[in-house]
């Protein structure tokens, strides 16, 4: 996601424990369904479960979504168990958060590039435990001391010679209790953390098998289109469902409050009666203002001090005595999400209440407002994760948008059978929870010797923070800590430095978008950094070097990114070099590019080397996959993405007029990760911060000119 975390959010989240929503059933494996228990089954904790047949499987608190966690959770799981990488399986864990609560958040969910940091530990006891009960079950079995078995590659071994499977010793297991504390793995002894193993999830994705909520087929299930007002917030009038019901296929056509409810036998079917559908709008006290209206209130705001989130020295003091003040104004854009799959979800009536199969990315607090809808206690409402294409904090939402979308079509309808309720790409495009709107005013000021001593920022933006439930936990003193993070937490040693921010009030739906507040502050503080050290006459990567020494972890990703670049040496004809690094979810993420000038006067970006943080790398390949995917997510926006708003309504549709990175577009990637023995931290959005101040850097080099507003296109339109 996404979903940010602090030490105040998981205060807030730990006690409101999001509702307190326990329930437990079982769910599918990854790409085929899972039958009841069979006898004979090992399952000693809530993470693991040995099958007679010899498969472990690992349940995943954890939705998969392509960032890799059910692999990451595997190799944790089957290092600690020796046990042998093909045996491994991965399925969702239950929704019940007493079992499965994201410690960094105190509900059941996935974000903030948590999965692998606050599964590393309690994995591996799992696994010890689970090893530790094998062993004293062959003990028990062959009548040996527990000390002469080892296991290798899934199969226990005494020194006799003596052996059996984990299936075979899975029953004996099961009644053999063992006492704890169990002890991990010293990482000497890792046979699989830290190695390039295939995803476990590759296979069923390739053949088709893996199961996403497009793929739910049940019996007498319909299909669901909403029609949306365009214009956010607005309530349905009146309509006309009459020529709606004469397309073939459509069954019915209702109010609900995000629109009007359309369903048929299937997809087609409800779009077509969605478009012939004519409803009257009340728009009463709907946003009007279109993006360069926001914007310019926003340039106003930035002239003035707002809530202070950091204040250190006499930044006043320090600019009003600089030699030098260098002044900067950056524009940021609304960010649409635009995951692969659009918001989906499969809801249907049960004797205990209602089952909600979707890619929940927030089961607690789906579950509750799924439940407040129906009017159900939140244990009667169930939810069963399946995979999802992509998120990037799309389905984070803090009320739970999709789960009570899809609960108001049940309630709302006379069909008593399952109902799927699709979003079409248009839908996701034009719906809503945007990253905002952004504008930040920098002030620098640099002494006689160019040593920068002063260092002002004003954040002018929209909290999604605010008016959620999250919104105690969050804002603190009338500032967001989502809007400040990587500003008011700059490492950079200046002794004199003011963060402020201005919370606005804009009637557009927002939301966290993959990297959160990092998205802006990485672009505008590494960019206005370079702008301070060409004042002062001083190289890029020579001044971080001077204000990064107490930073140790973002200085050794710098360095070595800067050294496997080549930086220093002269870049091949028509280019230059550019850097960033940044911290964001406890990892450090450094980029060098190397730009040319590409068609239409755009940046062509030709290479990028990457240097990562993340604590003892888990799984490298999945590692340098998100960080291959989170540069080129970064660079698609940082280019192309921007959602623009004319009299409050979405502009944009579809790919065509929301640009993505085009694969001709891809730059050479290479990945360098920084050996380590901290414990894990996230790799889905670390990925993303840097790349698009590396870009900006590069292109100042190599044309002279600056680049203040995103995305890179408009800039180029402008000029």
């Amino acid at each position: 996601m996404n979903v940010p975390v602090s030490a105040d959010r998981r205060q807030f989240l730990q006690g409101s424990a999001a509702l307190g929503l326990v329930v437990g059933f079982h769910l599918p494996l990854v790409g085929r369904a899972r039958a009841a228990e069979p006898a004979g089954e090992f399952v000693p904790n809530a993470f693991i479960r040995i099958a007679p047949d010899n498969t472990v499987t690992v349940l995943s608190k954890h939705i998969e979504f392509g960032q890799g966690p059910y692999t990451g959770i595997a190799t944790i799981l089957a290092d600690e168990l020796d046990a042998d990488w093909a045996q491994m399986r991965v399925e969702s864990a239950p929704a019940d958060v007493k079992r499965y609560a994201n410690s960094a958040f105190g509900i059941q969910g996935t974000g903030g590039s948590t999965a692998m940091a606050n599964s590393w530990d309690q994995l591996r006891t799992a696994g010890a435990e689970a090893r530790a009960r094998l062993v004293a079950a062959a003990a028990k079995q062959w009548g040996v001391d527990a000390g002469s078995i080892s296991i290798e590659k899934g199969v226990v071994r005494d020194t006799t010679g003596k052996s059996a499977t984990f299936g075979q010793l899975a029953a004996l297991a099961q009644e053999t209790q063992v006492a704890g504390p169990f002890q991990p793995k010293e990482p000497a002894a890792w046979k699989l953390i830290g190695t390039r193993l295939p995803k476990v999830d590759t296979l069923s994705k390739t053949n088709g098998t893996a199961m996403f909520t497009i793929d739910v087929k049940l019996p007498d299930m319909l299909t669901c289109v909403l029609a949306r007002p365009s214009r956010f917030n607005a309530k349905v009038k009146s309509f006309d469902a009459a020529p709606a019901l004469a397309v073939p296929g459509v069954k019915e056509a209702f109010a609900v409050p995000q629109g009007v409810a359309v369903l048929a036998d299937g997809f087609w079917a409800a779009k077509k009666g969605r478009d012939a559908l004519k409803i009257e709008w009340d728009e009463s006290g709907t946003e009007a203002r279109g993006s360069q209206e926001i914007i310019k209130d926003y340039l106003k705001l930035a002239r003035v001090q707002g809530a202070i989130a950091r204040n250190d020295g006499d930044t006043d003091g320090a600019l009003s005595g600089a030699a030098k003040v260098i002044e900067a104004t950056y524009v940021f854009p609304y960010l649409a999400h635009a995951p692969l799959e659009p918001n989906n979800c499969v809801i249907q009536r049960t004797d205990e209440g209602a089952d909600l199969t979707f890619g929940s990315q927030l089961q607690t607090v789906d579950q509750g407002a799924a439940a407040a809808v129906l009017g159900l206690k939140p244990e009667q409402v169930k939810i069963k994760t399946l995979l999802a294409g992509g998120s990037f904090g799309r389905r984070a939402t803090p009320a739970g948008d999709m789960a009570a979308e899809a609960a108001e079509v049940l309630k709302g309808a006379q069909h008593k059978g399952p109902i799927k309720v699709l979003w079409t790409r248009e839908d996701d495009i034009k719906g809503g929870r945007y990253r905002p709107i952004f504008v930040h005013r920098l002030r620098g000021a640099i002494d006689g010797e160019g040593n920068i001593v002063g260092w002002d920022q004003v954040i002018v933006g929209q909290s999604f923070m605010k008016g959620s439930p999250f919104e105690s936990g969050m804002v603190k003193n009338g500032v967001d800590q989502t809007m400040v993070e990587g500003a008011s937490t700059l490492p950079y040693q200046i002794p004199n430095l003011r963060v402020s921010a201005h919370m606005a009030e804009v009637g557009v739906p927002t939301l966290w978008w993959r990297s959160v507040g990092s998205t802006h502050t990485a672009f505008s503080t590494e960019t206005f950094l370079d702008q301070l050290a060409e004042a002062a006459g001083v190289d890029p990567l020579v001044v971080r070097r001077k204000l990064l020494t107490k930073h140790p972890r973002h200085l050794a990703v710098l360095e070595l990114a800067a050294e496997k670049a080549g930086w220093g040496t002269p870049p091949p004809q028509g280019r230059a070099r550019g850097l960033a690094v940044h911290e964001s979810f406890h990892s450090f993420v450094a980029h060098v590019v190397e730009v040319s000038i590409g068609e239409e006067g755009l940046p062509k970006v030709e290479r990028v080397v990457v240097a990562a943080d993340c604590g003892i790398p888990i799984n490298p390949d999945v590692i340098k996959a998100q960080l291959e995917g989170g540069m080129g997510f970064g660079l698609s926006a940082a280019m192309f993405a921007s959602i623009d708003l004319e009299e409050g309504r979405v502009v944009q549709s579809n790919f065509h007029d929301y640009r993505v990175l085009r694969i001709n577009e891809m730059p050479d990637v290479e990945v360098h990760i920084v050996p380590s023995k901290e414990k894990p931290t996230g790799i889905g959005e670390p990925g993303v911060p840097p790349i698009a101040p590396a870009v900006a850097n590069a292109w100042s080099k190599l044309t002279g000119q600056r680049v203040f507003t995103l995305p890179f296109a408009h800039s180029a339109a402008k000029a």
